[in-house]
């Protein structure tokens, strides 16, 4: 078997999501619908994916692999998936790669920008499906710092629907916004993280945008990034204004080493051990957390869910 590397966009307006569902029209099912038939295969082709969108969610950036018989034909693939796939999702690249090569274990991170129009922006009717509207005016400044203060390793369980057995710890590595210099004076805020839980960037851009609009503090947003259970008071937002942009991988040499470490469940113990080493370097800083002494914990590793 040969392992193949499939790079992926997607508009997620009419899709169920990624993940195959029941009676449901979904990225995955379509693509594991007519790679086998382009193929001329009898046997399934299941895809391994970097992330697993939501229904709504877009992707320019989306990231699977498949394993395919070492003796089928795959050079007129991405021509004949061009033909008999809808417009809305189209598979950009196919190539073969190591078979260390993991699509959801062996990424570094997941980069993912929510699209706003605020008050201060003049919306596109031909764009609305790709943009979500908020009311009252942004402040930048006020988001960015926001942003800052959730980066790090932490325990996000605030921001994600809780799943059983599933950890919400995770390392924000990016969290910032800009207004474009575009017609209609959108507002970018980007986020890039190791792994995403179920919704958790949606609910971070509806703390955030609730924070630069002036409707809640940054004491808020501080006490509900400490909570270790599922924030009620923390919006969800329209799947409409996501889009997965990008997905960061090691080196061919580091993919094994990286999945074995993504595959490992992080518990609170990782979060302490990191802050008391943080504290140890610098004695005079801060200590960013409090040193619990919880027993790790079993279940599911830290590789992506859904956004």
């Amino acid at each position: 078997m040969t392992r193949w590397r499939l790079d992926i966009a997607y508009d997620g307006a009419n899709f169920s999501g990624w993940a195959t569902q029941p009676d449901r029209r979904t990225v995955q099912g379509e693509l594991e619908t007519w790679i086998p038939r382009v193929l001329r295969l009898d046997q399934p082709t299941p895809l391994t994916v970097a992330g697993r969108t939501d229904a709504g969610v877009h992707a320019r950036g989306q990231v699977a692999h498949v394993d395919l018989p070492d003796n089928v034909d795959t050079s007129a693939m991405l021509r004949r998936l061009s033909r008999v796939l809808t417009p809305d999702v189209v598979v950009k690249s196919v190539r073969p790669v190591p078979s260390t090569f993991d699509a959801r274990f062996s990424a570094l991170w997941r980069r993912y920008v929510y699209r706003l129009w605020d008050e201060s922006s003049r919306p596109d009717p031909v764009t609305r499906f790709h943009v979500a509207p908020v009311r009252g005016h942004l402040d930048l400044d006020c988001l960015n710092t926001a942003g800052t203060s959730l980066l790090g390793l932490r325990d996000f369980a605030a921001f994600c629907k809780h799943r059983e057995g599933a950890t919400t710890i995770r390392t924000l590595l990016d969290c910032h916004a800009e207004r474009l210099d575009d017609p209609c004076g959108t507002v970018e805020v980007t986020v890039r993280a190791d792994a995403f839980c179920h919704s958790m960037v949606r609910s971070l851009v509806g703390a955030l945008t609730a924070v630069a609009s002036g409707r809640r503090s940054q004491d808020w947003l501080d006490n509900v990034a400490a909570s270790t259970s599922r924030a009620s008071s923390v919006l969800v937002m329209p799947a409409c204004g996501l889009t997965l942009e990008e997905v960061g991988y090691p080196s061919d040499e580091d993919l094994a080493q990286r999945a074995a470490q993504a595959r490992s469940r992080r518990s609170h113990n990782d979060i302490c051990d990191t802050c008391w080493a943080d504290r140890c370097a610098n004695p005079a800083a801060p200590p960013s957390g409090p040193r619990r002494t919880s027993p790790p914990q079993q279940g599911r590793s830290s590789a992506a869910l859904s956004p």
